[in-house]
């Protein structure tokens, strides 16, 4: 495979907002890379696939609306490498799955109790044996190989900041379902900026050790998931909708809804004086809103 020289530009933009109270934001479009390589799974991915380089294509794992299997089935189409998929569940088609099977990735349903499975030693045997030439990526793009691909979102910000207006900045704010895309800003930080992570999963969805299994300081997670994983509420829902008709930033309410209110709820605590300068991680996923009616 590869190699891949593909290397989106994420626009840095400010954001105006009534509740900042003199806390200046930038977001980082992510959603705007690609209009289906989209967010951060594309840099996710880069590590892993220079890892896969005697691969023929990529097997990795998700749930019927995975934004992480979704980008990756769009670069397998457009750049001509095999995808096969392992989800969550039984048998769907939501409008993920559908442009999964339209992307021509392979699917295989693993139900709740096999996809339970995926962090055991052995998870991956079988699947080896059945595609010897596909290269296993972890849920999410995880890891190390993933990490240290979302190095380059640091360099892309700083040499926007100019344009900006800004000399410098103050800390990083996103979301987290892994921890992957946090331990590759601070990897690349190197302690230069501290990044806050808004945990958009519970505790026991393993970020923490993710991230830890990576780096060791440079972060702080905060709670964000508002009762667990895909829990959304009406004021997220009003919290998303009155912020896209503000200011125009989509958001939906798995990842980027959750980590812009959870800000706003400290901010609005005092956490961040004003004149303190954050960089907001726009993560993309949009297309998972499809999920939702509302």
């Amino acid at each position: 495979m590869g190699p891949f020289d593909w290397l989106p530009h994420a626009p840095l933009e400010p954001l105006r907002l009534d509740w900042l109270s003199g806390v200046e934001l930038a977001v980082l479009r992510l959603d705007r890379i690609d209009p289906l390589i989209s967010g951060n799974k594309w840099f996710k991915l880069t590590g892993h696939l220079a890892q896969a380089q005697n691969a023929r294509g990529i097997i990795s794992l998700g749930g019927a609306y995975s934004n992480h299997l979704h980008a990756l089935a769009a670069a397998g189409k457009r750049f001509g490498f095999p995808t096969v998929g392992l989800l969550r569940g039984h048998p769907q088609d939501t409008p993920t799955v559908l442009d999964l099977k339209a992307f021509g990735m392979h699917l295989h349903w693993l139900g709740y109790g096999g996809y339970r499975a995926r962090h055991e030693p052995a998870f991956w045997l079988p699947w080896r044996e059945h595609y010897p030439h596909l290269h296993p990526v972890p849920e999410g793009g995880g890891g190390l190989a993933g990490a240290s691909g979302c190095g380059v979102l640091v360099e892309q910000a700083r040499a926007q900041l100019q344009a900006l207006g800004w000399a410098d900045y103050d800390a990083w704010w996103l979301a987290a379902g892994t921890g992957t895309t946090l331990a590759g800003l601070v990897l690349a930080e190197a302690g230069a900026h501290p990044v806050y992570g808004a945990l958009a999963v519970p505790d026991d969805h393993g970020v923490a050790q993710n991230i830890g299994a990576i780096v060791q300081a440079g972060y702080e997670l905060l709670d964000a998931s508002r009762g667990g994983f895909a829990k959304v509420d009406p004021v997220l829902l009003d919290f998303i909708d009155t912020t896209q008709q503000t200011c125009g930033l989509p958001l939906e309410p798995l990842y980027t809804g959750k980590a812009l209110l959870a800000l706003k709820a400290q901010v609005e605590a005092g956490r961040f004086t004003p004149g303190t300068r954050l960089i907001f991680v726009h993560t993309g996923g949009l297309q998972g809103r499809r999920g939702f009616t509302g």
